[in-house]
């Protein structure tokens, strides 16, 4: 599950001329991709608003039916459904998000994997359980889990599956892709600003209406009601990885309920991870990426990538961020 550590975007910095005193603030909050989604857009007034809101709701269903691995007539379940048979031609968009799923495994040696769907669902979150599954049970589940398994054809535009039985699913990324396809709608559209906010996959553009950035609030380990730290996310993206509600508690040690697909055993030692970057997709992935890798490997790959920054909350509530991040206490 991702939950981002958003209490409330408020208003800093000189005022500039880039928003009209009439503009106003639209926001609606809807269920979308089974998740909640909050997209809020600066507007000339709120017609105009809630049309913007209504364009980009379209996109995001469109991705949806693309990407949806629940959909039967998806892409996604076609090339699933195909799985050690034969190759399956997708859309661009489609091979396009694949192929850069791929580059994210790379990177992150395997702790990002939009195969994971392949998983045996063998953990139970649900207070169910009170002991850990077989070794051979769990390496049964994670058998046709591997990024390399899944093959593209760059000339053919197909993706194939090479193991019966393998699936793709883009749970972790996404809502995140999904939220940056939206944003690039409205952007094109001239919409001044705004915000979207996929269940914690966050990507802003322009100023509020006064036109002050918007910030967020990274919250108090120790206090989910109070900030640490504000930080700017300015024509930007965040997303945020936390165990806070699944998790479970076996020999006194806390497991989250994200799976590392490489071992097939839930993460621990780490609480939550916010990555800031320009896409929100990116963001997506290497949120669960670093959770996954634990603290110092995963702070390790941020430091070496341009652009982006994490914020990691361990297990013992202790912060730790990467080398371009700046806090700021007093917005």
């Amino acid at each position: 599950m991702k939950r981002l550590l958003v209490l409330s975007w408020v208003l800093m910095g000189s005022l500039s001329f880039g928003q009209s005193e009439k503009d106003v603030t639209v926001k609606r909050t809807l269920k979308l991709m089974g998740t909640r989604f909050e997209i809020t857009v600066v507007a000339p007034n709120e017609e105009i608003g809630y049309i913007n809101i209504n364009e980009a709701v379209s996109e995001i269903k469109r991705i949806e039916k693309i990407i949806s691995s629940w959909d039967e007539t998806s892409e996604t379940s076609l090339v699933n459904n195909n799985a050690g048979i034969q190759p399956v031609k997708v859309s661009s968009e489609l091979f396009g998000l694949v192929e850069r799923a791929k580059k994210i495994s790379e990177i992150t040696d395997g702790a990002f994997d939009i195969s994971y769907a392949s998983m045996d669902r063998i953990w139970k979150f649900d207070g169910t359980m009170d002991r850990a599954p077989s070794e051979k049970a769990i390496q049964l589940s994670i058998s046709k889990i591997g990024h390399e398994k899944i093959i593209l054809d760059y000339n053919e535009r197909t993706i194939f599956l090479s193991e019966t039985g393998m699936r793709i699913g883009f749970g972790a990324i996404g809502k995140g892709y999904a939220a940056d396809r939206a944003k690039e709608l409205l952007v094109s559209k001239q919409v001044k600003g705004g915000i979207i906010n996929a269940s914690g996959d966050l990507t802003t553009w322009g100023t509020k209406t006064t036109g002050e950035k918007w910030l967020v609030g990274i919250a108090n380990p120790l206090s989910k009601e109070k900030v640490f730290s504000w930080l700017p996310v300015v024509e930007s993206s965040v997303a945020t990885s936390g165990n806070y509600e699944k998790y479970i508690v076996l020999n006194g040690k806390k497991y989250s309920h994200i799976i590392d697909p490489r071992s097939g055993y839930p993460t621990s030692g780490v609480h939550s991870v916010s990555v800031f970057a320009k896409y929100a997709e990116l963001c997506d992935a290497l949120a669960t990426a670093v959770f996954i890798m634990g603290k110092d490997s995963g702070i390790h790959l941020i430091n070496q990538i341009d652009g982006v920054e994490v914020v990691v909350v361990d297990s013992d509530n202790k912060i730790h961020k990467s080398s371009g991040i700046m806090f700021n206490n007093n917005p």
